[in-house]
């Protein structure tokens, strides 16, 4: 396994970091725990979790992926093993059941989210704590093209920042990061934390795969130069570049198979794309998922590359990834298709 520093923190995490969002709905506590080890065993320090989790998120399953995660700190008696890792949601009109579903990243809710999710993770602290995607109206979630709202309501960063800054001093964060952010949002938080002495974010988690490398352009030099390394979360695509949904096929108990709302990665041009992709691997031999995994994990802005897993063979595969190096061919292929069909699902 491979360390990186996270940020500039004193915290090394590993290259790889389990994900967790399928725990509570596609997968049981016991599948969880099982992960859990077989990643630990594979040298991976990294664990990242979310208060909305599982995915698709319910009312019903609400808290359960960090439920898990607390059980198997309190069973195996190993928290100071682990980097862990939560977010707390952002305003969202299709989730009522999170504190009204127009929760803000404001004091009330950031210390009423933080509070619940350490209760449920069993812990006294998280190492970091992330902001799930602003409060504000901007370009995430699949939106290239930024559209302005003057008449919008948005909780100021600065008191956001505020906040986190005395939960870190009380010792419940040890350090913050951003989620599905922008390089204006990027700066801002870094901007405001050297102004006013408060802490500096040590991460961005956004999406980045094969096919959606949009934060190649802006974020991946802002990753470099203020060290806020990224934290690639759908480094498959949802699957899809695994090659299991290609030709027309709906495996069984597979995610896009049981959630017909996780269309991102399903139009047309990144089926496309995506078959390309999977017979480049196959051509040289390798395993789609695997190429397409140490694709993002070499990536000089990666800090860390989110795995996840519905099954034991999956995560072990995916932990494979780590040992796998891409040839020049390899590679000068993958930009070939890159420039053919550049980032078809965004």
């Amino acid at each position: 396994m491979l360390y990186r520093p996270l940020g500039t923190s004193p915290l090394k995490v590993s290259a790889l970091c389990l994900g967790t969002m399928t725990w509570g709905e596609q997968n049981t506590q016991r599948d969880a725990f099982a992960q859990i080890d077989r990643a630990r065993d594979a040298g991976v320090n990294f664990i990242d979790c979310a208060e909305m989790y599982p995915v698709p998120p319910r009312g019903e399953t609400y808290g359960a992926t960090e439920t898990i995660v607390g059980n198997y700190l309190r069973e195996r008696g190993e928290r100071d093993n682990w980097i862990l890792a939560s977010k707390i949601a952002g305003p969202s009109r299709d989730m009522h059941h999170i504190r009204g579903g127009l929760t803000r990243f404001n004091r009330e809710h950031i210390h009423a989210a933080l509070e619940a999710s350490l209760q449920r993770l069993q812990t006294d602290y998280l190492d970091l704590y992330q902001l799930h995607w602003p409060d504000r109206n901007t370009n995430f979630f699949g939106k290239l093209g930024y559209q302005h709202d003057m008449e919008e309501q948005i909780t100021p960063i600065e008191d956001t920042l505020e906040v986190l800054d005395a939960l870190v001093r009380a010792g419940k964060v040890r350090h913050i990061g951003l989620s599905n952010e922008t390089p204006w949002g990027v700066s801002r938080f870094l901007q405001l934390a050297e102004a006013r002495g408060w802490p500096r974010i040590v991460s961005v988690q956004n999406p980045y795969n094969l096919l959606n490398r949009s934060y190649e352009v802006g974020m991946a030099e802002m990753s470099i130069r203020e060290q806020v390394g990224l934290l690639a979360y759908s480094p498959l695509a949802f699957g899809t570049l695994t090659g299991k949904y290609l030709n027309g096929l709906w495996p069984e108990k597979a995610r896009l198979t049981l959630f017909s709302r996780f269309s991102r990665y399903t139009n047309p041009q990144a089926q496309k794309a995506c078959a390309r992709y999977v017979q480049l691997a196959r051509d040289h031999g390798i395993d789609p998922a695997q190429m397409a995994l140490a694709f993002v994990t070499r990536q000089p802005f990666v800090t860390s590359n989110i795995i996840g897993a519905t099954n034991m063979d999956q995560l072990s595969r995916n932990l494979s990834s780590i040992n796998m190096g891409l040839t020049d061919k390899i590679l000068e292929s993958i930009e070939e298709i890159h420039r053919c069909q550049p980032n078809p699902a965004p």
